[in-house]
């Protein structure tokens, strides 16, 4: 029998600074194994953490972007457990005065599953969040069977814990609340979010129940997801394997469990712990700290976010709403197409050019915006070209190429070389006449309104040409003269 899904996330995002939560140490990426480390990181005895005013500033930016609270108030608090990969024993984070509080986050179309776009039940869904908290990362473990490695590089990096309330009843709305958050805290450069870097990560909590008034079933808890369509697949299975336990009479327990995804299946790991469990108390090296001067600094920081930025495009610049969805979707890539728009440009051949031409090219080469080599001035140099006639639609793709590999080059230097120019004047109007005479069964056939012979026409044109002018300019003339 089908059962109520209910469905809960906590992301771990790493803050985008220079230095860890509690020591200076570099912050890094690929480096070399635990060549950034220092006693507090390591969990020294005697060594002192001192606060990282930037990821607190960006933790208080995140949850204005999200709508949320501050207490006037916020502390940290030790978290007390046995792990390997922190050998203090203890994690500090925040328990009962986090830094923000409330607020949701928006789940944009465009970022759920295509395959379930056109079936989006709630399309204007905002899932609730409980809170957000400043934390510090864990080292990085590497299990190589029978062993294991362990890299503090990582360890002290500060990690904003975003939790949800219960709100989401899917696989896709997971996927899609994970794109949408993703997409919000790199617009407003709080972190680069990047899940194959570890960057984020998300716990899963998913239960079942066979009414809207039963209690919350019993909370599973999935851990190690390591992409958002792995998440995906592991919510699908989740709700399989609880609802046959549940269809055979077999009760849930509150239990952690690992995702396999070469075998497509979730793996019991441990019985869970509640928060008692964890033995909780106030940091008695780190003073509470007060909001109210922090969020004033950070105020003014708040971006324009996707949905601000999607919805300004479609008033503004003329875009559709599938457009404004994907140029908003990345900040870089916002950026760029508002550098590229031009009074002389309507802002859909833009923004139509940038989608199928750019984007396209880009994802072939294996390349994000931030790494295109056409500056925006030199686009937009090419569009005028076909705004103002001297290039049709093909001959600005044909452009294009040569100028994605040549950047260095100018548009109508390289417009040029290929011979798309205009023709003389008079040259033009002197081949159409010539083409008129030569061709007169098919002109009777265009003024008899068999208007696709037209093209035939211009095509004699364009062959008689010493220049490869532009062909509608050619179909223009054709059509004033004939008909």
């Amino acid at each position: 029998m089908p059962y109520l899904v209910t469905i809960g996330l906590e992301v771990h995002a790493q803050v985008k600074t220079a230095t860890k939560m509690f020591c200076a140490c570099r912050t890094s990426f690929g480096d070399t194994p635990n060549t950034h480390n220092c006693p507090v990181c390591l969990g020294l005895p005697g060594a002192l953490p001192v606060l990282n005013q930037h990821a607190i500033e960006k933790t208080l930016l995140t949850g204005l972007m999200l709508g949320c609270g501050s207490p006037e108030i916020s502390k940290w608090d030790r978290k007390n457990y046995f792990y390997p990969d922190m050998p203090k024993n203890y994690q500090t984070t925040q328990m009962d005065l986090p830094l923000c509080i409330g607020g949701g986050v928006p789940l944009y179309e465009h970022c759920y599953p295509t395959d379930v776009r056109k079936n989006i039940a709630n399309p204007n869904k905002v899932v609730r969040l409980n809170r957000i908290h400043l934390e510090e990362d864990v080292a990085k473990s590497t299990h190589l069977g029978t062993s294991s490695l362990i890299d503090f590089n990582r360890a002290g990096t500060p990690l904003m814990e975003i939790v949800t309330e219960p709100d989401l009843e899917s696989g896709e709305e997971a996927f899609a609340y994970l794109r949408s958050l993703q997409m919000i805290l790199q617009q407003g450069d709080v972190a680069d979010a990047d899940m194959e870097k570890g960057q984020l990560r998300c716990d899963v909590n998913i239960s079942l129940r066979k009414n809207e008034s039963d209690p919350l079933g019993c909370k599973v808890e999935l851990k190690n997801l390591n992409s958002i369509s792995a998440i995906r697949r592991a919510i699908h299975f989740e709700i399989q394997r609880q609802t046959a336990d549940m269809d055979r009479g077999i009760p849930q327990i509150q239990s952690t469990r690992r995702w396999d995804d070469d075998r497509g299946e979730t793996q019991m790991m441990r019985t869970k712990e509640d928060a008692h469990d964890y033995r909780y108390f106030s940091c008695p090296d780190l003073l509470p700290i007060q909001t109210a001067p922090l969020l004033a600094k950070v105020r003014p920081l708040v971006p324009e976010l996707p949905h601000q930025l999607s919805a300004r495009f479609e008033n503004e610049l003329g875009v559709t709403a599938y457009d404004a969805a994907v140029l908003s979707s990345d900040k870089h890539l916002a950026a760029y197409f508002e550098a590229v728009t031009d009074v002389a440009i309507s802002g859909k051949k833009v923004a139509n050019f940038i989608i199928n031409n750019l984007l396209g090219t880009l994802n072939e080469r294996g390349l994000s915006i931030d790494d295109c080599p056409v500056a925006p001035g030199k686009l937009r140099a090419l569009l005028l070209l076909v705004e103002n006639g001297t290039l049709a639609a093909n001959q600005a793709k044909e452009v294009f190429t040569v100028l994605f590999d040549a950047p260095e080059k100018d548009p109508v230097a390289i417009a040029d070389s290929l011979g798309f120019k205009p023709a003389a004047a008079g040259e033009l109007e002197g081949l159409v006449e010539q083409v008129i005479a030569n061709n007169p069964n098919e002109v009777a056939a265009v003024q008899a309104g068999n208007e696709k012979l037209l093209n035939f026409l211009t095509g004699q044109v364009m062959k008689s040409a010493t220049t490869k002018p532009n062909p509608k300019q050619v179909t223009d003339l054709l059509r004033a003269r004939l008909l």
